[in-house]
């Protein structure tokens, strides 16, 4: 497979890069995706949120299908994002979610919300993008218990956790123990106390992160200001 062939692309939700939440969840992960020089190192126990970004999934990290091309993708996010108005996020709250520690939406999100709308047409828009899963990633994804809804979603979308599945998450630690994860919760409500209290949130923009190559960290290539 070539290098460009490796490439993977990922459409997320990421707080404004001047707004307070963004800069404490780069903080928290110890780097800065918008910055491709911030090499940081992971902080412990928050290896795989640090390698992919601070973040809320949008679009699950995809290779490109055949015919399909940057430029492209360029192009239908710059449309999306001219056809939908920005609007007020959730408030949010340092919580867990299975074993990791994650913000989530304090209260249940609707289904109607904009932010879930927003997810929807980022999974069905783009799925043309999406190349087939490797046999590494259809045994990684199949390795999962998975209800036999999950499991139509990951064959249909090649990510179970979309549409009616979908959860809002920002990633804020690997997978842990209770006794680890009860102990990083803590540290995290801390953390991020001051600016979830004391600032509004809106989604003003998507953004697109790109991975060079496997197991290296995603970079925010380019945002996407919605409308006004």
């Amino acid at each position: 497979m070539s290098a460009g062939a490796q490439t993977r692309y990922a459409i997320y939700y990421a707080p404004a890069a001047d707004h307070a939440l963004w800069q404490a969840g780069c903080q928290w992960l110890g780097r800065d995706p918008a910055r491709s020089q911030d090499r940081r190192p992971a902080p412990p126990q928050r290896y795989e949120p640090w390698r992919y970004g601070f973040h809320a999934t949008l679009k699950a990290p995809m290779r490109l299908a055949p015919g399909c091309s940057e430029a492209g993708l360029d192009e239908a996010l710059q449309a999306l994002a001219a056809r939908t108005p920005a609007f007020e996020m959730p408030a949010l709250a340092v919580d867990s979610l299975a074993d990791f520690v994650a913000l989530r939406p304090a209260q249940p999100l609707p289904r109607d919300h904009a932010l879930w709308r927003l997810a929807d047409d980022c999974v069905c828009g783009f799925d043309r993008f999406r190349a087939p899963p490797s046999s590494a990633e259809q045994v990684r994804r199949l390795g999962k218990p998975l209800d036999a809804s999950a499991l139509l979603r990951l064959r249909q979308w090649g990510y179970p956790h979309v549409l009616e599945g979908w959860r809002f998450h920002m990633t804020l630690s690997d997978p842990l123990p209770p006794a680890q994860r009860e102990a990083l919760l803590q540290q995290a409500r801390q953390h991020f106390a001051t600016v979830l209290a004391s600032q509004p949130l809106r989604c003003s923009d998507i953004g697109l992160f790109v991975q060079a190559a496997p197991e290296q960290p995603f970079l925010l290539k380019r945002r996407y200001p919605l409308a006004a």
